[in-house]
């Protein structure tokens, strides 16, 4: 059928009208608690379709299906431990934000080690968060880039140029709304489009099943020739060496899931500042244990799309469906089988999702860049006015970078999801290592836990670098790190203070 005129209007429609509803929704912006935390006033269910749809959107939209295509729904266990580590969350991490006035993920590690520590952890945070949405960013670029091509515009170009355009598209768009209306805009735009794309990739998996010649009897043949339906897997028979490559292993991916699951949602200023915008505590906890039975739901849905679609394509590899990665099956599905109009609002709900991903991103580092380093160094005496003024001049910053970034990943192998968590689990391990340092032994000072950190660096850029093991692992690996130097920093060089 392919990608109609009509198709590229409601795209193009879409996506301005979503930016101009994010920037009308928060445009009452006084000061840096309004931009920042929405004046503490966001309702919890908010809350938790944003943190779901702020972490997965892109990824789960263009990935996930990749995996099960490629692969089986093994995936689905690490979701298991993603679930177990949002309750560690609420019952370990957040109580600890809420016993003071804290506006970032860091804060509480100044108040626990000291500003060196809340410097470290934040730029840290800042380092990977501009890597790992330098990848979604490019991810979102994909179906976009398949838009622009098979319209016939712009001949001539390269599939990388086209990735560059589609880049520099979505980026300028998204900085516009971020840009005036802050979290308030971000988290309410995140609800509507959860609702969006999810809604389309069950419409898509609806016409699949119409399509195919005995419905759903025809993707349970496909699967079972390929084994894609298991879920669950253990790996015992594997050996140890093997064992500890593979991601997907019930234990590994459950108890290591858990873990990331704590570092990401427990450490990470871009989720983090979702819950501080909750009411109280027991608002934030609720929030984040629910979105753990929402973020399962929608993993659910998309791997049975990529199976779906390994029976609609009958098994066919990547190059035959004429792709170079297999992140492309589904936007290629969306693109060339769906109906006149039909495809156009799903592909538009994607973007509208990643821009909602995206201004998630602008908003954290901008937060974190302003309250973290910029107002304990250079923000006194400064009023609301100009503290505001100077939050959206780095949300802008922050903009250009990101999608520079984007545009540097243009040729990355592997399918996006599984990069882009790889590259926020090598830090993951040493930031939870450190909050979890300051929970667990009130006798430890900022030098033992700046120790601990740096040392977690180390280790896992020797891990990475040297160790074939599974990526989950590297949050274990790094957090192990962190408090056990940091524990015999504090043994043989006693005298720290508690804030260092």
């Amino acid at each position: 059928m392919g990608f109609t005129t009509l198709d590229i209007i409601i795209v193009i429609v879409y996506m301005i009208v979503s930016a101009g509803a994010g920037a009308w929704i928060g445009r009452h912006q006084t000061n840096t608690t309004d931009y920042f935390l929405g004046g503490r006033q966001i309702p919890w269910f908010a809350v938790t379709f944003s943190i779901v749809a702020t972490e997965t959107s892109v990824l789960t939209f263009i990935s996930i299906p990749a995996v099960s295509y490629l692969g089986n729904m093994t995936f689905i266990q690490i979701v298991l431990g993603y679930m177990i580590g949002r309750v560690l969350v609420a019952q370990i991490m957040i109580p600890a934000y809420y016993r003071g006035d804290m506006n970032t993920a860091y804060h509480y590690l100044g108040e626990r080690f000291g500003q060196r520590m809340r410097n470290t952890a934040s730029i840290t945070f800042m380092v990977t968060r501009l890597l790992a949405d330098g990848v979604r960013l490019f991810a979102t670029a994909i179906p976009l880039a398949l838009i622009i091509k098979g319209s016939g515009a712009l001949k001539g170009l390269s599939d990388g140029q086209f990735y560059a355009i589609s880049i520099i598209v979505i980026g300028v768009l998204t900085m516009i709304y971020t840009y005036i209306g802050g979290i308030r805009a971000v988290i309410w735009m995140d609800v509507v489009q959860m609702f969006i794309y999810l809604g389309g990739a069950i419409l898509a998996g609806y016409i699949i099943l119409t399509r195919l010649p005995e419905g759903f009897a025809s993707v349970t043949h496909w699967a079972g020739d390929g084994d894609k339906l298991q879920w669950f897997y253990t790996g015992s028979e594997l050996a140890f060496r093997d064992f500890i490559r593979q991601p997907y292993t019930f234990y590994t991916a459950v108890i290591a899931g858990a873990i990331f699951s704590l570092a990401s949602h427990g450490t990470d200023q871009l989720i983090v500042q979702r819950v501080l915008t909750c009411k109280d505590r027991q608002a934030s906890q609720k929030a984040m244990v629910f979105s753990g039975v929402a973020v399962c739901f929608q993993f659910m849905i998309f791997l049975m799309l990529g199976v779906m679609l390994y029976a609609y394509y009958q098994g066919a590899g990547v190059a035959d469906l004429g792709l170079t990665r297999a992140d492309g099956i589904f936007p290629k599905f969306i693109v060339e089988e769906m109906p006149p109009g039909i495809s156009g609002l799903i592909v538009a709900a994607l973007f509208a999702a990643a821009m909602s991903t995206l201004s998630s991103s602008l908003s954290s580092l901008s937060s974190a860049a302003v309250l973290d380093i910029y107002l304990p160094l250079a923000g006194a005496g400064k009023s609301e006015a100009q503290l505001l003024q100077t939050s959206r001049l780095v949300t802008l910053a922050w903009g250009v970078v990101l999608v520079g970034v984007a545009i540097a990943f243009i040729g990355l192998k592997g399918t996006v999801v599984e990069v882009a968590l790889g590259i926020a689990s090598y830090t993951y391990g040493g930031l939870l290592g450190v909050f979890l340092l300051g929970l667990i032994n009130q006798k430890v000072g900022q030098r033992d836990a700046i120790i601990g950190f740096f040392s977690a660096l180390v280790v896992m850029s020797v891990v990475i670098q040297t160790v074939n093991i599974a990526w989950p692992l590297y949050t274990v690996v790094g957090a192990l790190t962190t408090v056990t130097v940091g524990n015999l920093a504090h043994l043989i060089f006693p005298g720290a203070s508690h804030a260092g």
